[in-house]
């Protein structure tokens, strides 16, 4: 084209105008409503909106064919698009996007210099609606400017009580009204850095409902909600001017600022179990409330808010792991066990990884020839730092973590593995006696992981037993019940751990594949005290069960000749104690075979 300028193409791909080329500009305009509906509030149809933009097009069009090119025409259409209320970034974004990829393409447009046209007219409109888009917010800003200043005192009352309102919607609970957790730390923030802070002391007590979760399955969650503002007036009223705060769910904390000592909070913490113990009346019934508190008060000097609050909240797990229903007083010696005893579950895993276990072994012997009949496998834990560990320092974590899992399957692996090279004098080499945990039990998978274990070591099954404690069975499940089924099925032995201790519910005698009892330690150990002459009736009772259900007894926990002779008198069948022997490595009660030494 001469001089650049910009023509409607015609359809045929010559240079033109085509017949009918008017509804060009109403194909764009529908694709540019399309795109802008619903990025603004729009006071009008869809049909008003696409009649709006299709003017707007034929302007952009315009532009484009006129030389010199109009600047001010997409100025224009800027202005007029935020007029018409399309006043968002959001349609402001889809109109550049739409006019740049389609507008020339629709209208059928062609010129030399076209695409440099388009993006100066771009922004243009770009710039149009800037300025449009400021000039109605100034207006507005001049319009409330002119409000004020006809009541200066009424708009800055409102202002205050807006901001009070905002302030307070920010800070305190919205159902019960109650300082919320933002406020709370605001004001213990306060209290830990206050100008006197090296001769003050501040407390905390940190509760929350006991069982509430039952509240709210048994009347529903409105009912929940009606406990939970009740609760909240009555630790307004319990704890006087000290801030009460609920953190969220049933949790609430009351912070008390300047204590003369610990009886201060303590006192608080029973005005508020007090305060909960009448019961709440709820849709015509009355729910009996209980709390945990925990309770925490020490020298402001030399702590932190953060500090304050994990004190807090380890008091409050202890006064729910004591059974609820009282408070409980921080302890800095039995919080510093608890986080040992954190670390040391963390640090299981990787423990495993680096071969830090070892078994150690501990006889079972015959009480007829003195022969060892067997070897229960313990596990012991080679800590770096801490040195060796026995059980009880972390078996009881691995349970709770669900370590014991892969941890037990390490000590079942390795004692099988040891127990393939053991030999005898005469005999049967001794069977390996490994505990179960619960987790253990009810995993499925069990029995195909014993039965490729046993493949993999060559140990016969009758030279594995398994360990299990009264309280695993003590469940509806069938599941554990058929795994220990199908492994004495294989040969296994299994054997019921500390008898007489728990349940010891006789049906699970007659209904499981118990082929030994290891009687607990505790009437052992009667044997030589005053009470010794029960004690021994009780075991003589358990040994001849055991026996009239072909079962063996072994009895823990033999320390001395004398407990060994009165339990040979009695007729149990094998003993495990110190008296023959503590625990160590296999070569101390087992005989290797010559390949394996």
């Amino acid at each position: 084209m001469p001089n650049g300028r910009c023509s409607w193409a015609a359809w045929d791909g010559s240079v033109g105008e085509p017949p009918g080329h008017g509804h060009l500009p109403g194909v764009f305009a529908r694709a540019w409503a399309k795109a802008v509906a619903g990025t603004s509030y729009l006071p009008m149809t869809h049909k008003q909106l696409e009649e709006l933009l299709q003017g707007l097009t034929e302007q952009l069009a315009q532009a484009l064919r006129a030389e010199p090119l109009d600047l001010r025409v997409g100025h224009r259409v800027g202005a007029e698009l935020v007029a018409a209320h399309v006043a968002s970034a959001e349609g402001l974004g889809r109109t550049v996007e739409v006019i740049q990829l389609r507008l020339v393409r629709d209208l059928g447009l062609v010129a030399d210099d076209l695409e440099d046209r388009m993006a100066r007219l771009l922004g243009a409109v770009a710039t149009g609606y800037a300025r449009a888009l400021r000039d109605r917010t100034l207006d507005e800003q001049e319009s409330i400017r002119r409000a004020a200043m006809t009541a200066r005192a009424e708009a800055e009352g409102a202002l205050r009580a807006s901001e009070a309102r905002f302030r307070h919607q920010a800070t305190h609970d919205p159902l019960t009204d109650l300082p919320n957790r933002a406020l709370f730390a605001e004001r213990l923030a306060e209290a830990v850095q206050a100008p006197d802070r090296d001769g003050r002391r501040v407390g905390l007590c940190f509760l929350d409902l006991d069982r509430f979760k039952a509240v709210n399955d048994a009347y529903g969650h409105r009912a929940g909600d009606q406990v939970l503002v009740t609760v909240a007036g009555r630790l307004r009223q319990a704890v006087g001017d000290h801030l009460v705060a609920r953190l969220g769910g049933d949790a609430f904390v009351v912070l008390v600022e300047h204590t003369g000592g610990t009886g201060d909070v303590v006192g608080v913490a029973e005005a508020v179990l007090a305060a909960l113990a009448e019961p709440v009346p709820v849709d015509n019934h009355q729910v009996t409330l209980a709390a945990s508190v925990g309770v925490v008060e020490r020298q402001v000097a030399g702590t932190s808010p953060d500090e304050l609050m994990r004190a807090a909240d380890s008091t409050l797990h202890w006064a729910k792991g004591a059974g609820g229903g009282r408070w409980q007083l921080y302890d800095a010696d039995r919080d510093r066990r608890e986080v040992a005893r954190q670390a040391l579950s963390a640090a299981i895993p990787a423990a495993l990884e680096r071969g830090e276990f070892f078994l150690d072994y501990q006889p079972l012997t015959s009480l007829r020839d003195g022969r060892v009949v067997g070897v229960e496998a313990l596990v012991r834990w080679r800590h770096p730092e801490l040195g060796v560990l026995r059980p009880d320092s972390f078996i009881s974590l691995a349970e709770e973590t669900g370590l014991i899992v892969p941890l037990g399957a390490w000590v079942l692996a390795e004692a099988c593995r040891e127990a393939e090279c053991w030999s005898a004098t005469s005999g049967e080499p001794p069977f390996v006696s490994v505990n179960l945990a619960v987790r253990q039990v009810h995993r499925p998978g069990l029995v195909q992981e014993v039965r490729e274990l046993l493949e993999r070591t060559n140990l016969p099954p009758r030279r594995l037993q398994l360990e299990i404690t009264e309280s695993t069975m003590m469940s509806t499940a069938e599941e554990p019940v058929r795994a220990l089924r199908n492994l004495a099925d294989l040969g296994v032995r299994i054997a019921i751990d500390d008898f007489g201790t728990g349940y010891s519910n006789l049906a699970y005698l007659r209904e499981l594949p118990v082929t030994e009892l290891k009687v607990a330690g505790e009437f052992v150990r009667g044997l030589r005290g005053p009470q010794s002459r029960a004690d021994e009736r009780i075991l003589a009772s358990l040994v001849s069960l055991a026996h009239a259900l072909d079962l063996t007894v072994t009895a823990e926990g033999v320390e001395t000749v004398a407990q060994a002779e009165r339990l040979r008198a009695i007729g149990c069948d094998a003993g495990q104690g110190w008296h023959f022997g503590r625990p160590g490595p296999a070569e101390q009660c087992v005989v290797r075979t010559p390949a394996a030494s």
